[in-house]
């Protein structure tokens, strides 16, 4: 899918070191076809030079932070790393959510031949250091209404939400690779972002609304978890 957007469109947050922006579903973090327009590309022209901290899937709308600088770069990875930038998801999903809330925490391996996670038994000693290990993957999720949870996540593996839901017997709706039958685009969106800003030392916040998908608002109680 190309998706025809200029980055002006998509900034909703700019300054001299970091950028927020608002990805629209269908656009590529980073496109492996030369072909096809992605997210880095476009900020490399509007820019001259940046530095994406953390990827959101192709088919995932919602906000997504860059760097301007190497430095606000490393600051950010720096937080992304030690659970200082916080990310909440919206999901509407298929099946049967098991319970009001919960924690999922599973062991992931990624194919990148197929580019499909699957969830595998924890690691035995040998296994945590091959190059295919499994890894970690924990998220907290709440319902929010008949069929939508908001999301947060403690772990940024290859395709988690989607992984995990799925395996839990909510696949995320439109999600074909993991088991949704319904059509239309992926029902996830990355709705909350915050980060402490590394010029100022503040804490800085930024929220969005899904545009595939109606949601409730997330109650106050669910953000005074990320405290």
């Amino acid at each position: 899918m190309n998706v025809y957007c200029r980055p002006e469109d998509l900034i909703i947050y700019e300054d001299s070191s970091v950028i927020v922006l608002r990805k629209p579903a269908g656009l590529a973090v980073e496109s492996r076809r030369v072909t096809e327009t992605d997210l880095a590309s476009l900020l490399r022209r509007y820019t001259g030079e940046s530095h994406i901290v953390h990827r959101l899937d192709q088919g995932v709308e919602g906000l997504l932070a860059a760097a301007k600088t190497k430095r606000a770069a490393a600051a950010l990875s720096a937080q992304l790393t030690d659970g200082r930038m916080k990310k909440v998801y919206l999901a509407k999903v298929d099946g049967v959510i098991p319970a009001e809330e919960g924690t999922l925490s599973d062991w992931l391996v990624r194919d990148p031949g197929t580019n499909v996670s699957r969830i595998v038994p924890p690691p035995a000693g040998g296994e945590r250091k091959a190059k295919t290990r499994p890894k970690e993957a924990r998220l907290f999720y709440r319902r929010l209404s008949g069929d939508v949870v908001a999301i947060r996540l403690f772990t940024g593996r290859h395709h988690q939400i989607r992984v995990q839901l799925a395996h839990a017997g909510m696949p995320v709706r439109g999600d074909r690779k993991y088991g949704s039958a319904a059509g239309g685009g992926l029902c996830l969106a990355a709705v909350y972002l915050s980060f402490i800003h590394p010029d100022t030392g503040r804490k800085a916040e930024f929220r969005t609304e899904p545009r595939l998908f109606e949601a409730p608002e997330i109650p106050r109680s669910f953000f005074d978890l990320l405290q």
